[in-house]
């Protein structure tokens, strides 16, 4: 494939959106991460998105939509401290329709660089619990796209139907600097250990049965 061949890939800075962008590269596209700000605690997610982007060479576009915590902060603890959070998955650990805010616009954000694909870190370990991380979503959002645009968009989630610790073994193979990533809800000096992100993340490590380089609280 040649480097011609551009996509945009949504990078949270955790290890699945980052392990999508090193298989992209991998596959020979030129990537155009976009990272956002929608108002979320953990802002530490898009530092790490800036520093795997560069060193895959490229330069990740930062878009403030941190206004979006007037909807978030009522609903949901990634977007206010007040609010509960668990160890284990709980409904208003979904930030409603997240992903489609963030893929309308990576749509348009493809349709200004000329990019045909984008990829996002949706895998198979969430799709119970996110209905914007299941098949079914994409395609139907990859058909709004192409009415929207007039446009042949393609929507992928590439390790969808993989479990975590799948994914994590694979961007061990690709050489994924999983140390850089951040998954935490909170926006500590380290990961906090407790929280339903921090609990996937070393499962999914223990699962894979590659070293967690994770610092975390506890």
């Amino acid at each position: 494939m040649s480097q011609n061949k551009k996509c945009v890939v949504v990078l949270s800075g955790g290890p699945d959106s980052a392990t999508v962008a090193y298989w992209a590269k991998q596959q020979g596209y030129r990537i155009y991460p976009i990272t956002f700000n929608y108002g979320q605690i953990a802002l530490k997610e898009t530092e790490a998105a800036q520093t795997i982007a560069k060193k895959l060479g490229a330069t990740t576009k930062i878009i403030d939509l941190s206004a979006l915590k007037e909807i978030f902060s009522d609903v949901t603890p990634l977007c206010n401290t007040n609010l509960p959070l668990t160890s284990e998955f709980s409904s208003p650990i979904i930030v409603p329709f997240r992903n489609a805010i963030f893929l309308s616009t990576a749509v348009a954000y493809a349709v200004t660089v000329g990019a045909t694909h984008i990829f996002y870190g949706a895998q198979g370990s969430d799709e119970p619990f996110y209905p914007d991380c299941r098949r079914e979503f994409y395609e139907a959002f990859e058909k709004a796209a192409r009415l929207g645009t007039a446009q042949e968009i393609t929507i992928k989630a590439p390790f969808s139907g993989s479990k975590k610790s799948e994914v994590i073994k694979e961007g061990a193979k690709m050489g994924v600097p999983f140390e850089l990533t951040w998954s935490c809800y909170r926006d500590g000096a380290k990961h906090c250990g407790v929280c339903e992100s921090c609990v996937n993340r070393k499962k999914a490590f223990k699962e894979a049965g590659v070293a967690d380089p994770t610092k975390y609280e506890a």
